[in-house]
């Protein structure tokens, strides 16, 4: 029987966006139950997964050794798929070969000299590549702006939304929430997700406290964030929740009085279709793949001065409330409509073209 290979390490880290892509997407196939060929998953920790998935899927373990040349994976396979566009593993031999990508914001965050390194790597990655996917229009287009494209078969698909149905009950609560209105941001603590520009409208809105949830333990949460918070004296109304599981995250989408995600470069965008799940209004930047995931009824800021940000946000909010029930519902089919199951069968149909 023919056999896929899954280049899926990423799965581990399940608080970030290739782990959660790595997954669901997993996790769907594994829902699609197809038996005319095998998929080998390729994780570090894969006891989990077998406890999960079983004997459907191989399973190949990972070392971080096979990033180099002389350890790479000899074994053949009728097709490898790169899940993730930076990982370095790569087969040893010639197998056909399917590139997702995500994005190329590292074309404008990494420092010149790794920009260089990871330029080309990626460029090789594209080379080698018998067909390729996309997760979004604007990660398509940016791709073909900054590299040479081969002329192979390219797909977009949609990632799914995580969050198809709502688990939360009435009763629970997380341990760091408001008694007041708030609204919720998630992500990273990077400066591309530009959250200190949250903190600045925060301070022109007096009746809202703030949920920051993601990893912050970085040098912008400590550098910027925090110093901004003191000195804007929020330290009250802006509530830092670190990392967080799925129930406290459903519990402030459930709960919160609209999402905001400035985010400044985004391959596709999760969180806001999370936010939409829940009938949410969603306030984001109208830049790279945000118009295109957020929809028409989505409210979008131009630029983050703090009252032009107010100004926006008062606006969307009032036209929310006015016609509440019709735009949740119309979040809400939005949101559903970015399913994983309906990714898997696109990237089933194209394992099979290439088989």
């Amino acid at each position: 029987m023919k056999r896929v290979f899954l280049e899926s390490h990423n799965i581990k880290n399940l608080f970030f966006g290739f782990g959660q892509f790595n997954y669901q997407l997993v996790k769907a196939l594994h829902k699609a139950a197809v038996s005319d060929f095998k998929m080998v998953l390729h994780a570090k920790n894969d006891s989990k997964l077998k406890s999960e998935f079983g004997k459907f899927f191989e399973y190949k373990p990972y070392f971080g050794f096979r990033r180099y040349p002389l350890f790479r994976i000899r074994q053949e396979y009728a097709l490898w798929h790169s899940l993730n566009q930076n990982t370095k593993i790569e087969p040893a031999s010639n197998s056909p070969y399917l590139l997702t990508v995500h994005d190329v914001n590292f074309v404008e965050e990494a420092s010149k000299s790794k920009a260089s390194e990871t330029r080309q790597r990626f460029q090789e990655k594209l080379d080698r590549s018998d067909a390729i996917t996309y997760i979004s229009e604007f990660a398509k287009k940016s791709t073909h702006q900054n590299f040479k494209i081969p002329e192979v078969p390219e797909y977009v698909i949609y990632n799914g939304n995580p969050i198809q149905t709502i688990e939360i009950s009435e009763s629970y609560t997380p341990k760091k929430t408001s008694s007041r209105p708030f609204l919720f941001s998630i992500g990273e603590f990077t400066a591309r997700k530009n959250f200190h520009t949250l903190v600045e409208m925060l301070a022109l809105l007096p009746d809202y406290d703030l949920i920051l949830s993601g990893k912050n333990t970085t040098d912008y949460a400590q550098e910027v964030l925090k110093p901004l918070i003191s000195k804007l004296n929020l330290e009250n109304r802006v509530h830092i929740t670190g990392k967080i599981e799925d129930l406290d995250k459903q519990y402030y989408l459930k709960n919160c009085s609209a999402f905001l995600f400035p985010s400044l470069r985004e391959g596709f965008g999760i969180p806001p279709i999370e936010a939409m799940r829940f009938g949410k209004p969603v306030f984001l930047s109208n830049t790279t793949s945000l118009p295109e995931i957020g929809g028409p009824d989505a409210f979008y800021w131009d630029h983050y001065n703090p009252s032009y940000m107010v100004d926006i946000f008062k606006k969307g909010m009032q036209k929310y409330t006015n016609d509440k029930a019709s735009m949740s519902e119309r979040y809400i089919k939005r949101a559903k409509s970015f399913c994983w199951d309906k990714a898997a069968s696109e990237y089933l149909k194209i394992y099979r073209s290439l088989l």
